[in-house]
C-alpha cells in the first residue's frame, strides 16, 4: 500500500485529548466544540492510513457550530488548521446572497483555498532551498559589484570593402548608344575578412580572457569584496540591477462567477501587459532580498508545488463558513429575499457533497475537505437551512456564552492574553504595566455586566473594555516614558468611571 501522507509526522501522533489541549492554550473553554474538531481532525490522520479503495468512500464528517458571536468559532477552526498545518480559508456565507448582481461564485471559495494552499506549500519549498538561494544571491550581488568574468576587448576592426563585381550595358530608347557600367560590393566585409573574425569584432561577449596572473589579482579581489559583503560593509552601496515587473490589471467588476477565469485567462498574456524586467537602483541590503527571492523562486519547481498543494488541499483542507445562518430560510419559503437565500443553500451544497472544480492549478475535488459552519441562529434555527444542506452537517455542537470567568481567563491564561498583549506594546515604550489581580477581575466583571446590558459580543467586549482603559496611556507613552504604572480597581474605576455610572452604556464600549 502507497500511503498517503500529507500531514506532519508530528500531526499524525496528536491524539484527539492532545489536540484539545493544544487549542486550549488559545482558545477557553468550549470543550464540547473542541472535542468534536479533534475527532474530525483526528479521523482524518485515521483515513490517511487505510486502503486506497476504503480511504476514497469514507467522507469527512462536517461540523455545524452554534453560538453567539465572540465565543471562539473562527478562531477554534483556525488554530486547528494551523495546529494540522492545513490550507485554511474562512467565508462570509452572506458574500454569495446576490450572485449575478456584486456577489460572487460559490466555487471561488474552492480557488482561493487552492491558491492558499499553493502559497504554504510554495513557501515551504522556498524554506528548504534557503541556504542555496543564499548562495546564489551572494553570487549575484559580487557580479554586480565586481563583474565576474572580466575580459581584455580585441583591438579589431572590420575592413570597409569596395568590390567590383562585374560589367553591365544599358540601351536606352531614344538613345544614339548603350550605356556601361561597372557593379561594386560596398559595405559587405566577407571578402576581406575570415567570418569568425566578423562574428568576434561584432559580438561584445567574445573577447579575450585574462592572463593567469590578471585572473589571480581579479579572485583576489572577489574574495575582498565577499568578506566585506558578508561583514555587511558594503549594505548602503547602490547597485543596478534587473527586476522583474508584474503586471497590473485593472479591476473588473463582472455579472456572474466568470471572475477567476478572466484572471487566469488574462495572466497567460503578462507579456503584453508590461511584464518583463527593467532597470532599477538599490542599495546592497535590497538588492540582496530580491536577488535572495528571485533565486528562491527559480530552485522550485511549480509544477512540483502545484501537485503538492492540490493534493494537500483535497486531502487536509478546511473550509469555514461563517454567518450561515443569515442565509438560512425561516418560515414559508415565498418569495423575496428568501429565494436569494435559499439559491446561496443550493449552490453551496454541491461542493460540500463533492464537486470538481477548476482552478488555474487544476482541477480540485471537495470530496474530502472539512467544512465547518458557524452562526449565531438568533433569529433562525438550523432547521430553517434546506434538509440537503443540514445532512451535509452532521455533527453539531452548541458553543457557550461567555460570563465573568471565563473573561478572567481570557485576560491572564491563553499564550496571547489580553493582558500580556498590552503590557508588551507599551512595554516597547518602556512603560511597565503592573495588574494587580483584583483589577484584572473587575475588568471581566465590567466586560460581563455590559454585555448583559447590551448586545452580546462575548470576548470582543474585552477588546473594546481594554482600549478604553488604556487609551490614555497609549497616547502618551512615548512621553512619559520611563515609568511605571500601577493597574489597580481604583484605576480601572478613574478611567472608567463614566460607563459605570451611565446605563447606556453603548454610547462609550460598542
Amino acid at each position: 500500500m502507497t500511503e498517503n501522507k500529507p500531514m506532519d509526522e508530528k500531526v499524525n501522533k496528536l491524539t484527539p485529548k492532545e489536540i484539545v489541549s493544544e487549542l486550549d492554550k488559545y482558545i477557553v473553554g468550549q470543550k464540547k466544540a473542541k472535542r468534536a474538531v479533534a475527532v474530525a481532525l483526528r479521523n482524518r490522520i485515521r483515513r490517511l492510513k487505510l486502503e486506497p479503495e476504503l480511504r476514497e468512500d469514507i467522507a469527512p464528517k462536517n461540523i455545524l457550530m452554534i453560538g453567539p458571536t465572540g465565543v471562539g468559532k473562527t478562531e477554534i477552526a483556525r488554530r486547528l488548521a494551523k495546529l494540522a498545518g492545513s490550507p485554511f480559508l474562512k467565508v462570509e456565507a452572506t458574500k454569495y446572497t446576490e450572485v449575478g448582481y456584486v456577489g460572487r461564485d460559490v466555487e471561488s471559495m474552492v480557488r482561493d483555498l487552492m491558491a492558499a494552499g499553493f502559497q504554504m506549500v510554495k513557501q515551504e519549498m522556498q524554506e528548504s532551498v534557503t541556504q542555496e538561494a543564499e548562495k546564489r544571491a551572494e553570487e549575484a550581488l559580487l557580479d554586480l559589484l565586481l563583474p565576474s568574468n572580466p575580459k581584455k576587448p580585441k583591438d579589431k576592426k572590420l575592413k570597409p570593402v569596395v568590390r567590383p563585381m562585374g560589367s553591365f550595358s544599358i540601351n536606352p530608347e531614344n538613345s544614339n548608344g548603350s550605356i556601361i557600367g561597372t557593379t561594386l560590393q560596398v559595405g559587405i566585409p566577407f571578402m576581406n575578412n575570415k567570418p569568425e573574425e566578423i562574428e568576434d569584432a561584432n559580438n561584445p561577449a567574445k573577447e579575450e580572457p585574462l592572463n593567469e596572473a590578471e585572473d589571480e589579482k581579479f579572485k583576489a579581489t572577489r574574495e575582498k569584496f565577499r568578506v566585506m559583503l558578508r561583514e555587511g560593509k558594503l549594505e548602503d552601496r547602490p547597485v543596478e540591477l534587473m527586476v522583474s515587473q508584474n503586471p497590473q490589471f485593472p479591476t473588473i467588476e463582472m455579472m456572474g462567477a466568470s471572475m477567476e477565469e478572466l484572471e487566469n485567462s488574462l495572466s497567460g498574456f503578462a507579456g503584453f501587459f508590461g511584464g518583463g524586467k527593467k532597470k532599477k537602483v538599490v542599495t546592497v541590503a535590497r538588492a540582496r532580498e530580491i536577488l535572495k527571492a528571485e533565486e528562491a523562486e527559480k530552485l522550485v519547481d511549480r509544477d512540483r508545488v502545484s501537485d503538492e498543494a492540490r493534493q494537500r488541499v483535497e486531502e487536509t483542507g478546511i473550509i469555514f463558513i461563517d454567518e450561515i445562518d443569515k442565509i438560512a430560510v425561516k418560515g414559508d419559503r415565498g418569495g423575496g429575499p428568501d429565494v436569494s437565500r435559499e439559491g446561496v443553500q443550493r449552490d453551496i451544497l454541491p461542493i460540500v457533497e463533492g464537486a470538481t472544480v477548476n482552478t488555474k492549478w487544476g482541477p480540485v475535488n471537495t470530496d474530502h475537505i472539512l467544512f465547518i459552519a458557524a452562526g449565531a441562529f438568533n433569529v433562525s434555527k438550523p432547521s430553517d437551512l434546506i434538509p440537503e444542506l443540514q445532512g451535509r452537517f452532521p455533527l453539531r455542537v452548541e458553543l457557550d456564552s461567555l460570563g465573568k470567568d471565563d473573561f478572567l481567563r481570557i485576560l491572564t491564561e491563553p499564550k496571547n492574553a489580553l493582558i500580556r498583549q498590552y503590557t508588551e506594546l507599551l512595554g516597547t515604550e518602556e512603560v511597565k504595566l503592573n495588574f494587580a489581580p483584583e483589577a484584572i477581575e473587575h475588568l471581566a466583571a465590567l466586560a460581563a455586566d455590559v454585555n448583559s446590558k447590551l448586545e452580546n459580543i462575548g470576548a470582543r467586549r474585552l477588546h473594546t473594555i481594554m482600549e478604553t482603559l488604556l487609551e490614555e496611556l497609549s497616547f502618551e507613552a512615548s512621553d512619559i516614558a520611563p515609568a511605571n504604572i500601577d493597574i489597580t480597581v481604583d484605576y480601572v474605576n478613574e478611567k472608567l468611571a463614566e460607563i459605570v455610572k451611565d446605563q447606556d452604556l453603548g454610547r462609550y464600549i460598542l
